[in-house]
């Protein structure tokens, strides 16, 4: 497999400060629910059937969470980075670019959709804490 600069991860060097960005091109196929944040004091339900994120509920790519009881992790669905990217080197003029491989997981703080991480009890947050 050969380093497609449209689908794969990779590192292109900014020339002007020396930095390596990443840029993952293919994370602009993951969904998007449209959903805009409210500002405010609303009260969030413990359960929402349409997370993604839910203990037993369908994500995105058709795999179903476990009933998770505690924090819970998982390789993201549509990672910045992926396992299987070729490591190429492009270079072309001052354009430079490295293919860049690797795993990203999300982390469910809690089964409980309603709670934030301040709003958790301390043991819960170290569970959180140790998973990270």
């Amino acid at each position: 497999m050969k380093l497609e600069l449209n689908e794969h991860p990779h590192r292109r060097l900014n020339i002007l400060t020396g930095e390596w960005v990443l840029v993952s091109p293919h994370r602009t196929k993951r969904p998007w629910q449209g959903k805009q944040e409210k500002t405010g004091q609303e009260k969030k339900p413990n359960y929402d059937p349409e997370c993604y994120l839910c203990p037993g509920n369908t994500r995105a790519n058709g795999t179903v969470n476990p009933q998770y009881r505690s924090t819970y992790s998982f390789i993201n669905d549509f990672s910045a980075l992926l396992p299987d990217t070729p490591a190429d080197i492009v270079k072309d003029g001052l354009f430079n670019a490295k293919g860049e491989n690797g795993i990203c997981k999300v982390i469910c703080f809690s089964p409980d959709y309603s709670l934030t991480l301040p709003l958790m009890e301390e043991n819960d947050i170290g569970q959180v804490i140790a998973l990270w």
